[in-house]
């Protein structure tokens, strides 16, 4: 099947991620001035490259005229030249110069998808939209991760798994007193709990009902444009001022077996404090939280293909659920929604 056949589906739709939403693509870093960066991501080809301001562009990965890969044409400053014949397309998706054959009917048509793109805390995120012609929605960054009071250390992992198994394993708060017993953060409490639901404006929290502050209690999803899950692990005095430790969590599907993941380590601070947070998350609690993540890849690489049909569930995966149904009832609005319009408004006039 191709891209768009596999997107169609109700399965596909949530294995590549929804549309009409806003995904992390990756460290702003990783798109140097003057380069052309190539990734895929929610099962889109893409180029990244920065104009001669130094914003940010995402577009699809494919020449207009034939098909042939924009990553590996010339950096033209504000626009793109193909390899292929020399095609230039600038960063509105608008064939600007057809040098083999001027003024044909391809130079001045907007001919490349181009994708809407914001630079936030160190990342580059696109909006994947199901009308492409459509406005994108306002992106609303996570208070944690917008200033202010609030400072942060990104944090990027390449993992050969499923999105949505990191998914499961965000919403799953007691996988942290088993998986992560021996951290430097998540020793202690107790290793039994129940768990309650609690609704949001944009999502809900999975929070243990007999414990709280003492480990990893409770996880919060948000959908508002822009999907990401919000957690608190507690901290002693010896990690520095800010009190609990925030993540800010949002992973975005490579394709059907693959994704990328954000973490942004997070803390109320500023001033002095500000400075003796970063000093200390960068001596020392830094390698001890890429463990933890080492841990969270070890397991979900290791996990079979099919582990969402074979599964033994109990009320611990109560979020688990409820997202997947969040997920495909979503999928199957946007389908819904894109066949109505595709329909004519009109029955076509009978053939006499």
């Amino acid at each position: 099947m191709t891209r768009t056949e596999v997107l169609n589906t109700v399965d596909g739709r949530v294995t590549l991620g929804l549309r009409d939403r806003w995904y992390a693509l990756c460290p702003s870093t990783r798109v140097r001035a003057g380069e052309l960066t190539r990734i895929d991501r929610a099962g889109e080809e893409l180029l990244l490259w920065r104009d001669t301001a130094g914003a940010v562009h995402v577009q699809e990965d494919r020449c207009p005229h034939r098909a042939a890969r924009l990553s590996l044409g010339v950096h033209m400053g504000d626009r793109i030249a193909c390899n292929y014949h020399g095609v230039q397309v600038d960063a509105n998706g608008v064939v600007v110069s057809v040098p083999g054959s001027p003024g044909c009917a391809l130079e001045g048509r907007a001919a490349l998808r181009t994708f809407p793109a914001q630079e936030h805390a160190g990342v580059v995120f696109a909006w994947f939209g199901n009308d492409e012609q459509a406005d994108p929605l306002p992106l609303k960054v996570p208070t944690p991760i917008a200033g202010g009071e609030w400072d942060s250390f990104p944090c990027y992992v390449e993992w050969d798994a499923p999105w949505l198994y990191s998914l499961d394993n965000l919403m799953d708060p007691m996988h942290g007193a088993f998986l992560h017993r021996n951290s430097h953060s998540m020793f202690a409490g107790k290793r039994e709990a129940a768990f309650q639901v609690r609704e949001t404006d944009h999502g809900f929290v999975f929070e243990k009902t007999d414990q709280h502050g003492v480990n990893f209690d409770w996880s919060e999803w948000v959908d508002n444009g822009l999907q990401w899950v919000g957690l608190e692990i507690p901290y002693p005095d010896s990690a520095g001022p800010g009190g609990p430790f925030a993540i800010v969590a949002t992973a975005t599907p490579i394709n059907e077996y693959q994704h990328v993941a954000f973490f942004w380590r997070c803390r109320k601070v500023t001033g002095w404090q500000r400075d003796s947070w970063r000093f200390l998350y960068q001596a020392r609690l830094e390698e001890r939280h890429w463990a933890v993540l080492e841990q969270d890849r070890v397991m979900l690489e290791a996990m079979p293909a099919d582990a969402h049909q074979r599964e033994g569930l109990y009320q611990h995966d109560i979020a688990l659920v409820r997202l997947r149904r969040m997920l495909r009832s979503a999928a199957k609005t946007q389908l819904a929604d894109s066949e109505s319009k595709s329909k004519p408004t009109h029955a076509p006039a009978a053939v006499r």
